[in-house]
């Protein structure tokens, strides 16, 4: 029987597939199927306060991916911690949840890691990459000191691991890599949406309210895959993410040296997209003569 299971710092998982942040919410969206299904439940990204998101329309979908500019729109971190870790955690006893950190300060960082953390998040995903705010994010994910500076802040006042998410829009993702590992991160999530633009050609506008967003989907896994080959390099695990649809995908991400993965743009084709790739990961496993995806290991080379 081939083996799926995988595990990270502060995770075990029977299979290594988790939705992106912002996929399923907080775990409160009605369950198109068993969330039981997944390796982890990964939790919407939480602000210190309310966040109302950016103009509409957030989404415009096209057949080669999907532009996004939802923003962080999130009860806070009081009812996250309050209400929606301890939701999923009594629905779903077994689900490890990695809770999604953000804010537009270290102090906002380090303070909503320490609630999610004594909420009882399995690990936190830190949050300094998204692309769809004015200030916090895109600033840190850029500055190798302020994500030196941000990573230690945050680890002074966790327990759980932490999972630092980088990134694409940078000339060079090594450097700040570098300062997250040097500052104490269990590991990565890559990567994050990269900026795009488009325009309605009828109105001449931007199809999205907010102007530029992120551009997610099948085409931007080669620049997933790159940035995962380039940061294995480091020997932290990553969470590898950005176009996966197929189990196929799921073996080249972790062949490339992800040790587990994310899906996000897939269900706007597949609301059963995870359950659908854990399905099939053992044969494709199989017909590789893999009896353990824990063996991919990495073994992709240049």
């Amino acid at each position: 029987m081939t083996n799926i299971s995988v595990e990270l710092p502060g995770l075990k998982l029977k299979n290594p597939l988790m939705p992106a942040s912002g996929t399923f919410g907080f775990g409160d969206l009605p369950e198109k199927f068993n969330y039981d299904e997944m390796g982890a439940m990964v939790l919407k990204t939480t602000t210190p306060k309310e966040g109302f998101g950016n103009p509409k329309p957030q989404f415009a979908i096209y057949d080669d991916g999907v532009m996004n500019s939802v923003g962080l729109t999130n009860p806070g971190v009081d009812v996250v911690a309050g209400e929606k870790i301890p939701y999923v955690r009594k629905k779903h006893p077994d689900l490890p949840i990695i809770a999604s950190v953000g804010g537009a300060s270290v102090e906002d960082y380090a303070l909503v890691a320490k609630k999610l953390d004594q909420a009882g998040a399995n690990a936190l995903e830190i949050n300094i990459s998204c692309p769809n705010v004015d200030h916090g994010g895109l600033h840190f994910g850029t500055e190798p000191d302020a994500v030196h500076d941000l990573v230690a802040a945050v680890k002074k006042e966790v327990k759980a691991p932490i999972y630092v998410k980088l990134t694409p829009n940078v000339t060079d993702i090594m450097p700040i890599a570098k300062a997250a590992k040097e500052a104490g991160t269990d590991g990565f999530s890559v990567t994050n949406t990269v900026l795009g633009l488009r325009f309605d050609i009828k109105t001449g506008k931007a199809v999205l309210g907010k102007g530029q967003g992120g551009w997610s989907g099948k085409a931007i896994m080669p620049i997933a895959i790159r940035l995962v080959y380039q940061l294995r390099q480091l020997g932290l695990p990553i969470i590898g993410m950005g176009g996966i649809e197929t189990a196929e995908d799921v073996v080249e991400f972790m062949e490339a040296g992800a040790s587990a993965v994310a899906v996000g743009s897939a269900h706007f084709k597949d609301a059963l997209a995870i359950p659908h790739i854990v399905s099939q990961l053992p044969k494709v496993l199989s017909d590789l003569g893999i009896n353990d995806i824990n063996d991919l290991g990495g073994k992709a080379k240049i």
